[in-house]
């Protein structure tokens, strides 16, 4: 946790009762970590676009930071015919309902949601997570990216990068002492 976050906690808290976990001994063990670098932000659905074009996806996780942006690329993938379910807080509960069933039971194989509602996704089958945005803050990195490897598989974790997100990927790199490698060209064999 964010050391302001603890001074909260001793602030209102009565009996608190803390466990920590260094951040060294979190475990990202499993996830191969990579980055795309797009430049700016309109080459972003092109990469993304490549990508599922190259790759044989079981399923997939994308993150970015804004409802908005959830409908947006949702509707983006659909106009290029990609099968895909999205979440976010504005739908309401029902629809959230069915996509995640679609999306638990694979006949969605990508769904694109933003961090409050990534709880639920506990998918065997997810492979990969894309952080089509970085997150906002570092310590949302390892909740996003541990949707790949579960249950002891390998998973994969791309991130696109743009000029502007280049000082968060070292934030995250250094906030986990990590060293997230750019995508080598033959990145279908990861998965």
């Amino acid at each position: 946790m964010p050391p302001e976050a603890l001074e909260i906690t001793r602030k209102f808290m009565n009996k608190l009762v803390r466990i920590l976990v260094k951040r060294d001994e979190l475990t990202l063990e499993g996830i191969k970590q990579l980055y795309v670098n797009v430049d700016k932000e309109e080459w972003k659905l092109q990469s993304l676009c490549d990508l599922y074009e190259t790759l044989a996806i079981t399923q997939s996780v994308i993150f970015v930071n804004t409802r908005y942006k959830v409908d947006w690329l949702t509707d983006k993938m659909r106009s290029s015919d990609h099968t895909l379910s999205a979440n976010h807080g504005d739908m309401d509960q029902n629809t959230r309902d069915i996509n995640m069933r679609e999306f638990r039971s694979g006949s969605s194989r990508v769904i694109i949601t933003i961090d409050l509602l990534s709880h639920g996704i506990d998918v065997q089958r997810v492979s990969l997570v894309i952080n089509y945005d970085l997150p906002t803050q570092p310590e949302k990195y390892l909740h996003r990216i541990s949707h790949s490897g579960r249950f002891g598989r390998k998973g994969v974790a791309i991130n696109f990068v743009t000029n502007d997100d280049e000082r968060m990927l070292a934030d995250i790199q250094r906030f986990y002492n990590i060293i997230i490698e750019e995508l080598p060209s033959n990145v279908a064999d990861l998965l």
